[in-house]
């Protein structure tokens, strides 16, 4: 069992949990993630491991209330308990060598993006962050974001944050002027981390992407988070989830991410359900 020590909405969709996770925290490095269950007759979900705290031994998560065990997760409030977290799992970010990066999100993707930009930074790196959001209520982690580097731009679809725009005309825009970039790393939706390798190939910049994928038992057993990787089967849980971008297979992975599509739409309707009138 787990213990919630802390729990924090940050929109209306995504909140933050601070959980008392002394061996995970001990071992987190940026870019790892852990798996979890709500109960004991729950799912496993993958979450992002947003910070950690060796010394008090926690672990900051980060979900948005998506799918049934999401919404399951945020039923439970501060001094409850999680069944099982897992981790830290999967293989660290690499944050060595790189003099000058840009670190793009999309999303919640900016769970993942803001302790890679961090590292990034601690290291020495000049870091560069754009994050994308549909609207200004759906913005999360901004100040965090800006306290990382103040070289931080952050759009919306409608304009309604006063930025309107894509990620990737920032992108395209920036790099025109300036393409002196050792690494592009983006997290976020598929179609936005597709795109922003598309453009830095053509100015031959090394892309990093953080895919995340279906995943279940989070060691390489299940199969479930497989991806093609320069024509290779790679698994998201063991091999990432960090890939050289130039070389996902990106049509295969957004089909895999939506092959349960239906069932996820109804378990959430079944557990909804459940709670109407309540």
């Amino acid at each position: 069992m787990f213990k919630i020590v802390e729990k924090e909405a940050l929109n209306l969709n995504v909140s933050r949990m601070k959980l008392y996770a002394p061996y995970i925290a001990a071992k987190s490095l940026p870019g790892q993630f852990v798996i979890l269950r709500v109960d004991k007759n729950g799912e496993r979900i993958p979450l992002t491991v947003f910070d950690y705290d060796k010394t008090n031994g926690t672990i900051d998560i980060i979900y948005q209330k998506v799918g049934m065990t999401t919404l399951k997760l945020d039923k439970k409030n501060k001094g409850d308990v999680i069944e099982d977290v897992v981790g830290p799992l999967g293989k660290p970010t690499n944050i060595k060598g790189f003099k000058k990066v840009m670190i793009i999100s999309g999303g919640v993707g900016s769970a993942i993006a803001c302790p890679v930009a961090k590292a990034f930074k601690e290291s020495g790196a000049d870091v560069e962050f754009i994050s994308g959001f549909r609207n200004k209520d759906l913005i999360i982690l901004q100040d965090k974001m800006k306290k990382i580097t103040s070289k931080c731009i952050i759009v919306t679809d409608d304009g309604s944050n006063g930025k309107k725009g894509l990620v990737t005309n920032i992108l395209s825009d920036k790099l025109k002027k300036n393409s002196s970039y050792d690494l592009i790393f983006a997290v976020g939706p598929i179609p936005m981390m597709n795109a922003v390798c598309n453009i830095t190939k053509n100015y031959n910049i090394k892309a990093v992407v953080s895919m995340t994928s279906i995943m279940i038992d989070g060691t390489g057993m299940c199969g479930g988070c497989r991806l093609s990787v320069g024509g290779k089967v790679k698994f998201a849980c063991i091999d990432g989830p960090d890939f050289d971008g130039h070389t996902v297979d990106f049509e295969e992975a957004a089909v895999r991410n939506t092959a349960f599509k239906d069932e996820e739409k109804l378990s959430k309707e079944k557990y909804c359900n459940l709670f109407k009138g309540v």
